[in-house]
């Protein structure tokens, strides 16, 4: 099972802040530092100093660490035109010497695109799935040759597809809830399927559908990684969990039944449920960016028992 890091910048934390997240994180040994991709915090807290952006941090955080991979959960479809996403993500993974990773969703938060002035259309998934046959598709052109896309919302003339990647394959993530659409694209794009604060019994459901949709177009199940992301609250004692969960304003309750909470041996008692239900990696949801000695006990006490 792999453990991987995955942050919440928007709600509240500066580069300096993610950097020393994301060194804990090669430090302790986890396999890779993700993070989301907006711009407007969410819920009560001030958000402050504001927002960091996705890709920018990541071209950061790819020259100032050496071996963990680095992506998003998930890149907003909305934010970017998909021939420019291509050029940055090829870039970023240039830099950090063949480390990168795609996580590209639709994008949902209308009110982040209206506190910022990005359009927010309706036909959103429509757009998401042209957007990965854009990305893909220009990624694998092969050099001197060029790419074409005559699509709804994009279209591409005679472009040269480049730069190319480090990588001769980017790993692309699709994920979602959504019962059929979800499904089919993940089948045709993806290499990772990522189920996002989900049950065992929903995640094993979704995995079921994919699996289904990938032997439909032509490909084994098994080619595709199968994911979790999930809130993480670990203590040594039921102190330490309270303490931490009233850090990140949630309820230990609530936390036992959504997330990953509790004490080291019930965090590996649930992780293995998920690894019964088909997930061979699991995101950590680290909303309290300042607790590294969370991120060390996880390591210690979660992640070795999982090695």
């Amino acid at each position: 099972m792999d453990l991987r890091i995955f942050t919440e910048p928007q709600q509240g934390a500066t580069y300096d802040t993610l950097l020393a997240v994301a060194k804990a994180t090669e430090d302790l040994g986890f396999d890779a530092f993700f993070r989301s991709d907006h711009y407007l915090r969410m819920g009560t807290v001030d958000g402050l100093p504001g927002p960091t952006d996705a890709w920018i941090t990541l071209a950061g955080l790819a020259r100032e660490t050496k071996r963990i991979r680095l992506g998003t959960l998930m890149t907003a479809g909305t934010f970017r035109l998909p021939g420019v996403l291509a050029i940055q993500v090829a870039q970023v993974d240039q830099m950090s010497g063949g480390r990168v990773e795609l996580g590209l969703g639709a994008g949902w938060f209308e009110e982040e695109h209206k506190a910022y002035g990005i359009p927010f259309p309706k036909e959103k998934f429509a757009r998401l799935e042209e957007q990965l046959e854009i990305v893909t598709g220009l990624w694998a052109t092969d050099p001197g040759k060029t790419f074409d896309f005559h699509g709804t919302y994009y279209d591409l003339t005679d472009s040269p597809a480049l730069p190319k990647p480090a990588q001769r394959k980017i790993p692309v993530l699709v994920g979602g809830h959504g019962p059929s659409r979800t499904p089919r694209l993940a089948a045709r794009y993806a290499d990772e399927f990522n189920m996002p604060f989900a049950s065992v019994e929903d995640s094993a459901r979704q995995f079921g559908r994919v699996r289904a949709a990938a032997e439909e177009a032509g490909r084994s199940g098994d080619d595709l990684t199968y994911s979790n992301a999930l809130v993480v609250c670990v203590g040594r004692d039921e102190a330490e969990v309270a303490r931490r969960a009233a850090a990140i304003g949630r309820e230990v309750d609530e936390l036992k039944l959504n997330g990953l909470a509790g004490s080291p041996s019930e965090v590996v008692d649930k992780i293995g449920r998920y690894a019964e239900a088909g997930s061979s990696r699991i995101y950590l949801q680290v909303l309290d960016l300042d607790d590294l000695d969370h991120l060390e006990l996880i390591s210690a006490q979660v992640q070795s028992q999982l090695s």
